[in-house]
């Protein structure tokens, strides 16, 4: 990974990532600085519920804490009407779409253990 490429990290790779897991080590290094590092806001979401239920609410605020120190990417027409495209193209499910549309429109790859995701242009797919 180039220092200065933009990155989305999907919610896989976060939750991967928080929990230390085997799976963590192949992302060992990958996760981008904060500056470099988009977050859509379903990412913030998914998260959110995923902490608070795994991990506590304390967990989840901390993270969330985290994630809004690094390039927060609303959900903005023109990347729903991109997602829907995606949809349509790839057949992803709505987070999914919207998660990928987020990338493509900020011209950023794309970090993830979901393999539906890993025949897809701009994306760093690790299998678990």
């Amino acid at each position: 990974m180039t220092s200065k490429q933009l990155w989305v990290i999907d919610t896989s790779a976060w939750i991967e990532w928080l929990i230390d897991s085997e799976h963590a080590k192949k992302i060992s290094g990958r996760f981008p600085a904060k500056d470099f590092c988009i977050v859509p806001t379903i990412v913030q979401l998914e998260l959110s519920k995923w902490l608070t239920r795994e991990l506590g609410e304390e967990r989840a605020d901390s993270v969330i804490a985290y994630t809004q120190k690094c390039i927060v990417a609303p959900l903005e027409t023109n990347i729903a009407l991109l997602a829907a495209e995606c949809h349509r193209k790839f057949k992803l499910a709505t987070a999914d779409a919207i998660v990928y549309a987020t990338a493509v429109h900020c011209g950023a790859e794309l970090l993830t253990f979901d393999a539906h995701f890993a025949k897809l242009p701009e994306v760093t797919y690790f299998e678990k």
